[in-house]
């Protein structure tokens, strides 16, 4: 997730606000996204650094009290940044083989976006630290047991867009 990224993901978000509907985000089957671009992070000095910190906490704040339901349907990798934004996500469903981690501890890095703040109210302060400091990876059955992800599929953009459906039916009530 670059700087022009964040941008982007700002602006759609932004613009979808407008009129509320649920949103799905996903990558591709290999990669929901593998987190923040660590190149463009290593040429930043400390200033654009801290700029970029405060860009992603904004954009993760905006998603998470966006008007209407989000979530974020995860196949391969979700690490660092990326695991922020599903965070961020009212729900989250995996695929199968999709994987979770906070890898920062691994190369001197702490997340900035949230992911602190979020992770040990969703799945716990001790189970939380362990992801953090030991840079674990967790597979996506481990990730429904310990209440990281409400679901796990075949294909989890179909069963987001399900889950999207029940919730437009819902709120016709």
């Amino acid at each position: 997730m670059t700087q022009a990224t964040l941008g982007a993901l700002e602006s759609a978000l932004g613009r979808l606000a407008l009129t509320p509907k649920p949103v799905i985000i996903a990558g591709n089957e290999q990669f929901f996204s593998a987190g923040a671009d660590l190149r463009e992070i290593a040429r930043l000095n400390p200033a654009a650094g801290y700029e970029f910190s405060r860009a992603g906490q904004k954009v993760m704040t905006q998603l998470d009290e966006f008007p209407a339901t989000t979530i974020a349907a995860i196949s391969g990798y979700c690490f660092g940044g990326a695991l922020d934004l599903a965070l961020a996500c009212d729900i989250r469903i995996a695929a199968r083989g999709a994987v979770f981690g906070h890898r920062g501890a691994a190369l001197g890095l702490i997340t900035g976006w949230g992911g602190t703040q979020r992770l040990p109210r969703l799945i716990g302060k001790a189970r939380a630290l362990q992801m953090f400091c030991a840079a674990e990876k967790l597979g996506a059955q481990e990730a429904l047991r310990i209440g990281l992800v409400s679901a796990v599929a075949d294909d989890p953009v179909e069963a987001a867009a399900v889950r999207c459906e029940m919730l437009n039916v819902k709120s016709k009530k």
